[in-house]
């Protein structure tokens, strides 16, 4: 693959603005959730959205398949969703005397798993091979995801009815975690003149193609990171593991994670190369969601957490 040159900065700045110009005509008042999509989709990462009902976690994910103009598969977990729901199942054909296998709605560019955690653990759990390694196993045969893939996660607190907290290693194959908000009052008022009569998604249409995400995400790759650099990546992580306020720190595929998103922001910015300021920006939604704090696994005392934790490193 070619090293990353200003030219291709300057064309992955362009996919990126009409992809948020378009995302944000659907999303009102929500940039920094549009902005955070597209840095986790150019990243090769996954999103977890986490929120009350209502404010646009499904309408963010499928606006962001319309926008890449690529496949686009919504699953509803359910309690009573079972795992070869998700990834699908080989059925027997009479006529030919074989095995077919008939994939799942998994096998998708992106995939809305809506409302994630209102299905048993065992279904949630289907989703690691997918997330983790881009492939899902039925009866001993492997299968390739579509490329690029990405998992969009909608999930409700989990102190509502009928909720299960996510598996440690499920929220960590999250790139990142971000809760969307309700609108602003204003924005409230826009939803209320503009969508009311039609679907915004009805306008909305590709800014890119899938080949372009995909050399993108490859481009990427190449952003420089210097040794200072990785390592004030691996103290953040390492002041996760030892603050007595945190029962669970966060994991080597953090860092990793953190570091991807980093390249994405920088080249966003106009850069071939990452500096601490690019870390800071996205350390709090990439990390708090794989921290469990001592007292309580609550998202906003996580958060606070991590606030405090790249307050107090010093950067390197």
């Amino acid at each position: 693959m070619t090293a990353l040159g200003n030219d291709h900065i300057t064309h992955i700045q362009a996919i990126a603005q009409k992809s948020r110009s378009a995302m944000n005509s659907v999303l009102d008042g929500k940039d920094h959730a549009v902005r955070t999509a597209l840095i986790t989709l150019f990243s090769g990462g996954h999103l977890l959205l986490e929120d009350v009902p209502g404010v646009g976690k499904t309408l963010l994910a499928k606006a962001l398949g319309r926008v890449v103009g690529g496949s686009v598969r919504r699953i509803q977990f359910t309690p009573d969703l079972l795992p070869s729901d998700v990834v699908g199942v080989s059925i027997f054909n009479q006529e030919k005397r074989t095995f077919e296998f008939r994939a799942g709605p998994v096998f998708a560019n992106v995939v809305i798993a809506d409302e994630i955690n209102r299905a048993s653990p065992k279904t949630q759990s289907a989703m690691l091979e997918c997330m983790a390694e881009n492939q899902a196993s039925v009866d001993g045969t492997t299968y390739r995801m579509p490329q690029p893939f990405m998992v969009v996660a909608t999930q409700n607190p989990v102190d509502m009815e009928g909720t299960y907290s996510l598996p440690e290693a499920q929220r960590d194959r999250f790139t990142a975690r971000i809760s969307i908000g309700y609108p602003s009052t204003e924005a409230e008022m826009d939803m209320l003149d503009h969508h009311v009569e039609y679907d915004p998604l009805s306008r909305t249409a590709a800014v890119t193609t899938l080949d372009e995400v995909t050399q993108a995400r490859e481009l990427i790759r190449h952003v420089e990171a210097s040794p200072e650099l990785r390592a004030y990546v691996v103290s953040l992580l390492d002041a996760t593991r030892s603050d007595p306020a945190i029962a669970l720190g966060s994991s080597p595929r953090a860092g990793v994670q953190l570091l991807r998103t980093a390249k994405v922001l920088a080249v966003l910015a106009g850069r071939g190369y990452v500096t601490p300021d690019d870390i800071q920006a996205l350390a709090v939604d990439v990390l708090s969601h794989r921290i469990v704090p001592r007292e309580g696994d609550d998202p906003q005392l996580a958060a606070s957490l991590m606030g405090d934790i790249l307050r107090r490193v010093p950067v390197r």
